[in-house]
This record gives structure tokens, C-alpha cells and sequence, in this order.
């Protein structure tokens, strides 16, 4: 069974940055895309990155210039970086995987960002 392991959340100052990791421990590879969402409470899912495997990228627009999705292919590892962090970038974040029509997500990280 596939399960990614996410790993980085936490509190950060706002005007900083963080790295999340979303680790699929070698159960998936040649991923026909990955990416990121976050939901705040109250709040719907919100898009944040995803990148696809022919490397379009579509980014969340209030995200947009601030973030980065990079690969670890043959580990099955991607990493999302953001800068400039904000307090309503404070979220609990996803991330996720698709092959083969199948989803699979992360577990979630909190990110809670201090004003």
C-alpha cells in the first residue's frame, strides 16, 4: 500500500521560509504529476504547486513567485519550498502523487506562520 510520509511543518516566523518533504519511501516512481495543496480552517482546499512529468508547473495564485517543487525520482521524494512567508500562508499542507489515475495524499502538515 502506497503512504506518503510528510515532514517540515511547524512554526515559522513571517518573512522566512520553510522545506516540506513528502516522502513515498521508493513505492512510486514515474509519477504523472505531483504537487501541494493546503486547507486553513473555515476554508476550501486551495491549490499551492503542482508540477506534472513533462514539467508544467501551475502554481495557486496567492502562492505564485513564492514557491518551488523539486524531485527526488528514484527515492519517490518531492520537496516544497516557500519564501516570504506570510500568516495566511498558515495551513495545514498536502501533499500528493498521481500514476496510473490513482491519487494518493499525505497525511498533512501543519504550517502555522507568526506575524
Amino acid at each position: 500500500q502506497v503512504q506518503l510520509v510528510e515532514s517540515g511543518g511547524g512554526l515559522v516566523q513571517a518573512g522566512g521560509s520553510l522545506r516540506l518533504t513528502c516522502d513515498a519511501k521508493r513505492t512510486i516512481s514515474s509519477a504523472s504529476a505531483m504537487g501541494w495543496y493546503r486547507q486553513a480552517p473555515g476554508k476550501q482546499r486551495e491549490l499551492v504547486i503542482v508540477m506534472r512529468s513533462d514539467g508544467r508547473t501551475t502554481y495557486g495564485d496567492a502562492v505564485k513567485g513564492r514557491v518551488t517543487i523539486s524531485e527526488e525520482p528514484l527515492a519517490g521524494v518531492q520537496h516544497l519550498e516557500m519564501t516570504g512567508l506570510k500568516p495566511e500562508d498558515t495551513a495545514v499542507y498536502y501533499c500528493y502523487f498521481e500514476k496510473n489515475g490513482y491519487e494518493y495524499w499525505g497525511q498533512g502538515a501543519q504550517v502555522t506562520i507568526s506575524s
